[in-house]
């Protein structure tokens, strides 16, 4: 009997890419050798560094914040009851740094903006430095 190729095909992807795909398969399987823990942690140990750091200039700008501590993740509050998308603004304008809004996370994140450390060493260096270059 004959098989239509477009039954063939759909045969074929719905075997194939039916569920996860091997190649992500592999990929979590090799987090969990000696090897991947170590690139993990490596990684987590970095983000953390950053964080560290990014608080720490937002500190010394006498700014208030919250996180960078157990998380990646450093909430600033905004000065002088700006908005967070008015300091949002700011911050994109004058030393072309992006962050998050607070106000998209809902009511209670107005007058505060988020900063993340998901980012290389040498890109925090320079956002800091941006940072720590303006006056408010």
């Amino acid at each position: 009997s004959r098989i239509r190729l477009q039954d063939m095909w759909k045969r074929r992807q719905s075997t194939k890419y039916n569920g996860c795909p091997y190649i992500v398969q592999r990929a979590a399987e090799a987090v969990y050798s000696p090897e991947g823990q170590e690139q993990v942690r490596a990684t987590i140990a970095a983000y953390m560094a950053n964080a560290a750091r990014i608080r720490s200039g937002i500190e010394a700008m006498g700014l208030a914040c919250y996180g960078g501590i157990h998380a990646p993740y450093i909430w600033v509050k905004t000065p002088d009851g700006m908005g967070s998308w008015e300091f949002f603004d700011l911050l994109l304008s004058r030393t072309s740094l992006v962050c998050t809004p607070g106000a998209g996370f809902g009511p209670s994140g107005e007058g505060y903006v988020r900063f993340t450390a998901f980012g290389s060493e040498k890109d925090t260096t320079e956002a800091l430095e941006r940072l720590q270059g303006l006056s408010l």
